[in-house]
């Protein structure tokens, strides 16, 4: 299989970790893996990199890294043109028309080509039955049809968040008329199989494309198991509780700006919390903007309150992060058609969590039910500060038994499982839908053309649709 995957370990991305978890469960299924994805140089001037996520990467999975880069994201001067010196905006608004022109995706676009020609070369070299394409970028699914034009390999989409849905206001991110929908709907009406990480997404695809509908499966991102602490903590309030974030810093200062003032109003009111602290940890921005941006300043500007900002946390540290830590403040953007893989490991830990989402947003459908949830308040400030002495209330009179309960209600939600049986379900899609001859190859040797007794040449299987884990919206 050829495994589309830009995002895979070591880049420092959300997606990582989905990513691993299905090259690895492949492997597992008995498959020949291989991972396209970039240079880690260029996850360096983006997101960072963390080389602790290559240790759970299965050994037998084989990584090609093509040399990609997002221009935008340079920051050593000494390379940029006279254009861009003199005008950077003027240089980046020609930079992303430029890309579009390949394929309709600013910051990727002109990507196509290589991702075409590297899993053309990947085919003829070793030939695959199955080719799934993990977005973003969405470029990827240039190079699939690529694939399945020139040699009938099947495919599926890994869509995550979606590409006609805007998972953020909760519209339509393009017209159907537009190039982009074009290509979606090209690519979906061949694919064997679509994942998204949740219900209103899948619910999305299936009335937009109702011919497609038993194809939408649900895959949610669940969390690694050895992220979770795995014991019940014992709260220190003399030397202070202790609350924390771990994860992207991508909501908007705005937001940010809310919750600090909440937990100040709280630290002011709640005698629990007069001398607690407040740790975010986790990456801030990318680029030129990495940690100096106004997130950074307001994190700073907290200070006094207790607040501390600790930078990105390893992989292989992320356990002992949450056991250091009392109760958790769970901050989202988007609303019901974001889940956030965060939501499923901070359940794990069996520790209180705080809400800084609007109500109506997908992780309170999946926090419904954790007995250690201070539940969906939305932004309201004023609630937020109650949410958070309310969670101080509970850090300290946690039983070890309810700690256990609330650990117990993220049980089915491990990636392991998920992926698991995500896999198993692509895999039986493929095999219904082969037939007795595949995907034409090239003899080498004699320039004839020969038939493979593996792939899919045929139209797309008719399955019925599933959710691997997690519930209903």
């Amino acid at each position: 299989m050829i495994y589309l995957a830009i995002g895979f370990p070591p880049a420092a991305k959300s997606c990582a970790y989905r990513m691993r978890e299905t090259a690895n469960q492949f492997i597992h299924a008995g498959w020949d893996v291989t991972v396209v994805t970039i240079a880690q140089d260029s996850w360096e001037r983006d997101s960072g990199i963390d080389p602790t996520l290559l240790n759970e990467v299965d050994s037998r999975v084989r990584t090609v890294e093509l040399p990609l880069s997002r221009l935008d994201l340079e920051t050593d001067i000494r390379l940029f043109d006279e254009e861009r010196a003199a005008s950077p905006n003027g240089w980046l608004t020609k930079l992303r028309n430029r890309q579009r022109l390949t394929f309709p995706e600013p910051n990727f676009g002109e990507w196509r080509g290589d991702l075409e020609r590297a899993v053309v070369d990947i085919h003829a070299e070793h030939p695959a039955d199955l080719l799934l394409a993990s977005c973003v970028p969405y470029v990827t699914l240039a190079a699939a049809w690529k694939l399945w034009e020139e040699a009938r390999v099947p495919y599926a989409v890994d869509f995550r968040d979606g590409w006609s849905i805007d998972v953020i206001d909760g519209v339509e991110a393009f017209s159907r008329d537009s190039e982009e929908a074009q290509w979606e709907k090209k690519i979906l009406d061949n694919a064997l199989s679509l994942w998204v990480v949740n219900d209103p997404i899948a619910d999305h695809y299936r009335a937009r494309y109702p011919e497609f509908a038993d194809r939408v499966h649900v895959v949610r991102n669940g969390y690694d198991a050895d992220s979770a602490p795995g014991r019940a903590h014992t709260p220190d309030v003399e030397s202070g509780l202790r609350f924390g974030y771990l994860g992207t810093v991508n909501f908007s200062a705005q937001h940010l700006e809310t919750v600090l003032n909440a937990w100040r109003t709280a630290r002011e009111h709640e005698p629990l919390l007069a001398n607690a602290r407040f740790e975010v940890r986790g990456h801030i921005g990318n680029g030129a903007g990495r940690e100096a941006n106004r997130h950074t300043e307001l994190l700073k500007q907290a200070a006094a309150d207790g607040v501390v900002f600790g930078g990105p946390a390893a992989k292989a540290e992320v356990a002992s992060v949450y056991a250091s830590w009392d109760a958790l403040v769970l901050i989202l953007i988007g609303g019901r058609f974001v889940t956030s893989g965060k939501v499923y490991e901070y359940m794990a830990t069996g520790l209180p969590i705080v809400s800084a989402h609007v109500v109506e947003h997908d992780a309170s459908n999946v926090l419904n039910g954790h007995p250690l949830w201070t539940g969906a308040i939305g932004m309201d400030e004023e609630k937020m500060a109650e949410a958070f002495a309310e969670a101080a209330r509970m850090a300290i009179r946690t039983s070890d038994e309810l700690h256990a309960e609330a650990m117990a209600h993220a049980d089915r939600f491990t990636r392991e499982k998920l992926m698991t049986v995500a896999v198993r379900e692509l895999v039986e899609a493929f095999d219904a839908a082969k037939p007795a001859h595949g995907p034409e190859t090239t003899d080498t040797s004699t320039g004839e053309r020969t038939t493979s007794t593996k792939g899919v040449d045929v139209a797309p299987l008719t399955e019925k649709s599933s959710v691997s884990g997690g519930t209903s919206s």
